[in-house]
């Protein structure tokens, strides 16, 4: 039952002989650098983690070296349509383009969004139809081979501003407003970016100078921007009596020009749902029907079974 060293151990302890055992010199060497070396392995997790940690900071932390030249990083904002399944919110979609026509379309075009784009989503047919017959558009030519001006209908482009980029140009000291078709997409950062750029304008600290025409706002590349602030609180009146605070028009005004830069986000969104439901329905199925129904194809064996009675064929050189 027990080893012949442990009866040996049994024996010593018995007879009270039994010996203490002398640590050898490399066993003491190695118990004096067992505490450096967890020392040193504490030091350099403690180091790598520090330094994980060190540079998401930095990574999310709005200051950094090159703010002036790049502008200030925007913070998250809680749009809902930046949710995994979040939507936009067409109520607000409604009220920025309000805000648009009020304050934005006076410099800015919007080229790539037609009346028609706006049926369904904040608007009626009829609303939008009388939105757009408010509009003059140059058609033609008429059975005479001249132009004429007619109310604008479905069909027809969100009107600019100027009729050309010399115009456009000559109206702002020189700089060209940005056509906002797809300025969420066109900015990094987005929808926080033009957030914290339309709510961002404050005075230039000590030590910046700004020239005149110009006007201050650290989110902006630079630090000077042509485009004055235009957003303040009681800047335009809801229909549906939501507070006009600067911060809820900014917001609804973002919003629209987020759903211009991406009016399929609530059907691509759906549609996706839907394959990811779909996939995973047909990935259970398709591993039921591997474990069930091939697994006696994948796991038989063969054996063969020669009768007893059977001789074995004459080789070649018989």
């Amino acid at each position: 039952m027990f080893s012949r060293t442990t009866f040996h151990a049994l024996k010593q302890a018995s007879r009270g002989t039994a010996k203490l055992e002398i640590p050898s010199k490399k066993r003491l060497v190695e118990a004096k650098m067992a505490p450096t070396y967890n020392s040193l392995i504490g030091i350099s997790v403690a180091t790598a983690v520090g330094s994980g940690v060190g540079l998401y900071y930095l990574d999310k932390n709005a200051a950094h070296a090159n703010m002036e030249a790049d502008g200030l990083h925007p913070a998250d904002h809680p749009f809902p349509q930046k949710k995994l399944l979040g939507t936009f919110d067409h109520a607000s979609i409604r009220r920025g383009f309000h805000v648009f026509k009020e304050v934005c379309s006076a410099c800015h075009s919007m080229d790539l969004v037609y009346w028609r784009n706006l049926v369904g989503v904040a608007f009626t047919e009829e609303e939008v139809r009388d939105m757009a017959a408010e509009f003059e558009y140059t058609d033609g030519p008429d059975d005479k081979g001249d132009m004429f001006q007619r109310p604008g209908k479905l069909t027809d482009p969100i009107p600019p501003p100027y009729a050309n980029e010399e115009a456009a140009r000559a109206a702002n000291a020189g700089a060209l407003p940005p056509d906002l078709s797809l300025i969420t997409k066109a900015r990094h950062g987005g929808v926080d970016y033009i957030y914290s750029l339309l709510t961002g304008y404050c005075d230039p600290p000590a030590g910046v100078e700004v020239r005149e025409g110009l006007n201050y706002n650290p989110y902006f590349p630079g630090g000077a921007i042509a485009m004055a602030q235009n957003i303040f609180d009681g800047v335009v009146e809801f229909d549906d009596g939501t507070p006009n605070t600067a911060s809820q028009i900014t917001k609804d005004v973002v919003t629209f020009l987020n759903w211009a830069a991406e009016p399929e986000l609530d059907d691509r969104k759906k549609i996706g749902l839907k394959a990811l439901l779909l996939f995973s329905t047909l990935t259970a199925i398709a591993l039921w029907i591997k474990r069930n129904r091939w697994q006696a194809l994948k796991t038989r064996k063969l054996v063969f079974n020669p009768p007893k009675n059977w001789n074995k064929p004459l080789s070649p050189k018989n």
